[in-house]
């Protein structure tokens, strides 16, 4: 697997879906991004410890991740002795769907990123390399790509890999019968023959022809310049494990939630539903010896995170609280790591509902109560996304300006999007009719109807409630009568079954996307991307989508200014409101060796070569 922080993998690999979040090659991931979806783990998924895991600062130093190192200063030859212990925070059990095809959730992708790597490697300019277990070559007169399997690669119960195992995920991402969240964005509709095939008309997919046990060529429409992003689906499916069973009954086999294996360094022991995962070294593992015989990963609630750090409990505290940091940067024997998210926390408004049968948006603003642009416009002058960075995140998470994020640096470029304004709220609000028609400091809609907002926010931590607090009274500040969605902040899984489902008690949400390694957002806001929970589309939107990732993209200025126009259409247009960037801060026991949350790829650094110090 490539070097890019193996803590923040799944946010390289989400499917730029993009996830897009996948999210993300390093050895890890958060939100979920990588090259198919959006919402977790690829290139849309969607994966939020936002909406509150963190405390309200009420101001205090202001910090800069960049002041931060991003590697440990022990470095050296771990021993291949010893255990590594994990903790990463959360307020809710990680779901255990622990297969990349299946999985939804940032934190199942985090967990399975310690024993299922990808077998594409990905450099610091998240462009898919040769170094990983599977090598690819691109024909552009053709429109081919060949795909090789390395020798010497197995599964951890001692099965070669092959290509198949790599087909595999095509032909099940793609089936009819799948039901996941995966198989929508270009790494896999550009494939000739997968429409087809994944509408049943044809029993295979056309375009991938199997060599012989090593080599498939894979027949695309365009080599468009998201396939070498993240484009390409990154991780094999171990074919034989699950031989027998249908595709339907997949996600919820043993295979998935109670054994799953993968090519990774460590193989899994045993699992705790939703609390832990024990892991040991795995003897073959193709790059080389791991650089401990054991590694347990367990989750931990965040208001007990920094204690088990500073007791010695766990050695790396994965989705630390960002707000903590401030009141723990001082514990002895650790060492503090930070880095860019590929991440962004935002507002969404719900503008439609999709159509499962069609398997699109269907935008309908005309029938939402957020589908006056002008009302999403206010509510955005509304609010002081300034002073949130600095009040509950002491700087570590800073204003938004776009939805291209400074993850993709090369790629973004501020955007004026509406300014902290109670006062020009209050005046777009009134040119728009809402107006307090009763007296009682609330407006109503233009039709004097009652004006009710419901806002669903998670739970997770101390910032969890002073934050939707903070919202929702800013809101009301202008006069507009903003709720909690069910009267209480609601917790991850409960949250995201709610948006994906386009309850009717939700109008807006908070959440938070891993945008993933290819810069390209159709993942998470195109017409037929199931991450896409606000259903907003347009044509406009769809064209400049498409425009981005067409073969006239392959040229890097035109692609740049496809991708600033359309930040530009999201900051007319409003489906969401971008609130934060976000940084993330890492303790790192001090006995650690070679523990990495760099992008840049290191093969010092790769998640095998991370060892402990005083390993008896």
């Amino acid at each position: 697997m490539t070097k890019i922080s193996w803590s923040r993998f799944l946010f390289l690999m989400t499917l730029a879906l993009v996830l897009a979040l996948a999210a993300c090659g390093g050895d890890s991931s958060e939100e979920d991004t990588s090259s198919d979806d959006a919402s977790s783990e690829e290139s849309g998924e969607e994966s939020s410890d936002e909406s509150g895991e963190e405390g309200d600062t009420a101001g205090g130093e202001i910090y800069n991740y960049e002041d931060f190192p991003k590697t440990v200063s022990n470095t050296g030859d771990p021993s291949g002795e010893g255990t590594l212990n994990i903790g990463y925070s959360s307020d809710t059990p990680f779901e255990g769907t622990l297969n990349w095809a299946f999985y939804q959730g940032a934190p199942d992708a985090d967990m399975m990123a310690h024993f299922d790597e990808a077998v594409l490697a990905m450099d610091e300019d998240f462009q898919y390399t040769n170094e990983g277990a599977v090598q690819f070559e691109l024909n552009e007169d053709d429109n081919t790509v060949t795909f090789t399997v390395r020798d010497g690669v197995n599964w951890h119960d001692g099965e070669p890999l092959t290509i198949q195992d790599y087909v595999s995920s095509y032909e099940i991402i793609g089936h009819p019968d799948y039901d996941g969240v995966r198989g929508s964005t270009d790494g896999f509709t550009l494939i000739e023959g997968y429409e087809e095939y994944r509408s049943g008309e044809a029993d295979s997919i056309s375009g991938i022809e199997i060599v012989d046990d090593k080599t498939a060529v894979f027949t695309y429409t365009e080599l468009a310049p998201s396939l070498t992003a993240g484009g390409f689906w990154s991780y094999a499916f171990p074919t034989h494990y699950y031989e027998g069973l249908e595709v339907s009954e997949m996600a919820a086999a043993p295979q998935t939630r109670e054994n799953p294996i993968g090519i990774g360094p460590y193989k899994v022991d045993s699992i705790v539903a939703g609390e832990s995962i024990s892991m040991s070294k795995f003897e073959d593992y193709w790059r080389g010896e791991p650089g401990v015989s054991e590694v347990t990963v367990r989750v931990i609630a965040p208001s007990s995170i920094a204690s088990a750090v500073e007791s010695g409990e766990i050695d790396i505290a994965k989705s630390f609280p960002t707000d903590q940091y401030p009141d723990v940067s001082d514990i002895d024997g650790v060492e503090w790591l930070a880095n860019v998210e590929g991440s962004y926390t935002y507002i969404g408004f719900k503008l439609g509902s999709w159509n499962a049968d069609e398997g699109k948006v269907e935008y309908k603003p005309e029938e939402m109560k957020m589908g006056d642009v002008e009302l999403r416009r206010a509510m955005w002058h509304a609010v002081d996304n300034d002073a949130i960075g600095e009040r509950f995140y002491n700087g570590l998470r800073w204003k938004a300006t776009s939805l291209i994020t400074p993850y993709h640096a090369n790629w973004h470029e501020e955007v004026e999007v509406p300014a902290y304004d109670p006062e020009e709220a209050n005046a777009i609000l009134d040119e728009a009719g809402y107006e307090d028609t009763d007296g009682d400091g609330m407006r109503e809609t233009p039709e004097g109807e009652p004006l009710e907002i419901n806002f669903a926010s998670m739970s997770g931590g101390d910032i969890a409630e002073p934050l939707a607090n903070y919202y929702i009274q800013s809101w009301r500040d202008v006069g507009l009568n903003v709720q909690l969605t069910n009267g209480r902040l609601i917790e991850f899984n409960t949250f995201y079954d709610m948006v994906e489902n386009d309850d009717p008690e939700i109008d807006i949400y908070q959440g938070a996307w891993g945008v993933g390694s290819d810069v390209d957002p159709s993942g998470l806001y195109g017409p037929t991307a199931p991450f896409n929970y606000t259903r907003y589309e347009s044509d406009e939107s769809t064209e400049l989508l498409t425009a981005g990732n067409s073969q006239e993209a392959l040229e890097v200025d035109y692609r740049k200014d496809v991708y600033n126009q359309w930040a530009e259409l999201m900051i007319q247009d409003i489906p969401v409101i971008p609130t934060l960037y976000r940084a993330f801060v890492t303790p790192v026991n001090e006995r650690v060796i070679n523990y990495s949350e760099d992008y840049q790829w290191n093969e010092d650094t790769l998640w095998y070569r991370v060892g402990v110090e005083d390993a008896e």
